[in-house]
């Protein structure tokens, strides 16, 4: 009999978190309106997936390290690229990646719609009323000692956006 709730008791956890709430480095979700939170106790930022060919990204609101220009872009409309980065010297080593072949199938929706979702992407917040808080870090350009290019971090000195390109950080205000 223990040997037949041992998979149900899996089961059911992991069944409970795909479509909940997702917090990263630390305990707990504190707010409710968030799908995906990181901890803001380290100065660390949140790493974006480098993309070699935007063909076929086709989903508004996708947030991309592009390495033909070295640029962190989201897509705003259909076709069209927004620029985070406005400097154009951006780096990057995509060495480590052009020898591994990608899982198509790889994909981590959070939200809960989670077990329904087909929206393409590898990881997708599903959730139409929740929202993403990228790490918040003190003066990231200062703190964060060797930043990978497509990093995003949220200053809480400037009270800004801040987008690393490979050489230089970029920082956003509504």
């Amino acid at each position: 009999m223990k040997k037949q709730l041992l998979p149900i008791a899996i089961l059911l956890a992991v069944t409970g978190t795909v479509q909940s709430q997702i917090a990263i480095g630390k305990p707990t979700v504190t707010n409710a309106f968030v799908s995906l939170e990181f901890a803001d106790t380290e100065n660390r930022g949140f790493v974006l997936p480098y993309v070699e060919t935007k063909t076929g990204i086709t989903e508004n609101g996708t947030v991309i390290y592009d390495t033909t220009d070295h640029k962190v872009k989201y897509l705003k409309d259909t076709g069209t690229w927004a620029d985070l980065s406005v400097d154009n010297t951006g780096t990057a080593d995509i060495l480590i990646q052009t020898s591994k072949t990608e899982s198509t199938a790889a994909k981590s929706v959070i939200g809960s719609a989670a077990a329904t979702d087909s929206t393409p992407g590898m990881l997708v917040l599903s959730d139409t009323n929740k929202a993403m808080i990228v790490p918040k870090v003190a003066s990231p350009h200062l703190n964060i000692i060797d930043p990978a290019p497509g990093m995003m971090a949220y200053d809480t000195v400037k009270r800004q956006l801040a987008v690393y390109n490979g050489k230089v950080w970029t920082f956003w205000k509504p």
